[in-house]
């Protein structure tokens, strides 16, 4: 449309750019807007964004946020669900005794009677603390990465294929650890010591910064990144191809939420099972500050291990009670953060969030 077509029209209403959307005018005064609107094309100014590319920004931006909460809300839920169990774990990784479901047992009867029921979940706190950050982290990362893959590769819009979708896992599981690994220090080092020894989250940092220097806030991390990329990218990867087979055999493409839980229970099986020794020695450098003993290399402390205590009971030490704990925690986390998206998309669909 030019000048001359405007001429002859009827009064209406058009929008000036300086304030797009708001401010109307008559047809009278429509040549001066389109030569501010030319004038402004001709001096390369950046003129608005049209509705369309506001509301895909948008989108995007409400995606990133619903994944950060429903991976914020995994974490905690399927963490607290375990954190007796995880406690439990973390007792023996760190010390010499001989693990079996007998003193497992023993272990937590004996607490619950000398130290109360609530003391089975002492770290929690800061478990939490580190959890819903990591999950956020990792689930959002994980998103993000299925896109960017998708997009490189070619998949936008459809599953990724096998190497891919577990190089998406694992980078989200990196990006996570990186972030928040000094709150897992602090976390191992509440659950092997007594109440009397850390007051609070805050105390343990104090104390080992200054008793042990702030580079102890990093002890351990080189074995957790490389448990963290069979443990995160071979999750992500059974889940994920556990959900596309089953759309495949089925049809349906939403799973019912006992197959989330047995599908993220598989996946926590096959993970757990594969990084485990690698989370073996990533405590025993984390409490070694606390426990008497003085790790230091990841081979070194492989070493002692398999020395003292032998390479099953030693590096495997736990893992049947991980058998149970991991796909626990696992199958509710991937569960609860499904089922948290879907009902968020719910809510955006009927204009809950706009």
């Amino acid at each position: 449309m030019d000048a001359s077509d405007v001429c002859v029209c009827p009064p209406v209403l058009i929008y000036s750019n300086s304030t797009y959307g708001r401010k109307a005018t008559t047809a009278s005064g429509m040549g001066n807007g389109v030569q501010e609107h030319q004038q402004a094309l001709t001096q390369g100014e950046v003129l608005p964004s049209p509705p369309a590319s506001q509301s895909e920004g948008y989108r995007q931006g409400l995606s990133v946020v619903n994944s950060l909460a429903s991976g914020a809300l995994a974490g905690a839920v399927a963490k607290t669900a375990v954190a007796p169990l995880d406690r439990t774990k973390i007792m023996f990784q760190v010390s010499s005794n001989r693990f079996s479901a007998k003193e497992a047992y023993k272990f937590i009867y004996r607490t619950y009677q000398t130290q109360g029921f609530f003391s089975l979940w002492r770290g929690n706190s800061a478990t939490m603390v580190r959890v819903v950050p990591y999950a956020a982290i990792q689930f959002c990362a994980h998103e993000q990465y299925k896109g960017i893959l998708g997009s490189y590769y070619g998949f936008q819009g459809k599953s990724l294929t096998p190497i891919p979708r577990l190089v998406a896992g694992s980078l989200a599981g990196m990006t996570a650890s990186m972030i928040t690994y000094p709150l897992d220090l602090v976390r191992a080092r509440m659950a092997v010591t007594p109440k009397e020894m850390y007051g609070n989250i805050s105390d343990v940092f104090v104390r080992i910064w200054r008793e042990e220097g702030p580079k102890t806030l990093y002890r351990g991390f080189t074995p957790t990144i490389l448990g963290v990329v069979p443990y995160a990218g071979l999750s992500f990867f059974t889940y994920e191809t556990l959900k596309k087979l089953h759309a495949e055999k089925s049809g349906r493409t939403k799973p019912h939420t006992y197959e989330r839980l047995a599908f993220g229970a598989c996946a926590g099986l096959i993970a757990q099972s594969a990084s485990y020794p690698l989370d073996v020695v990533r405590r025993r450098m984390q409490t070694a500050g606390v426990t008497g003993h003085s790790y230091s290399t990841i081979l070194g402390t492989m070493h002692q291990i398999v020395t003292e205590e032998g390479l099953v009971r030693g590096l495997y030490k736990g893992l049947s009670m991980n058998w149970v704990k991991g796909p626990l925690a696992v199958g509710i986390s991937f569960t609860t953060f499904d089922l948290t998206q879907i009902l968020l998309r719910k809510l955006q669909r009927r204009g809950y969030f706009r």
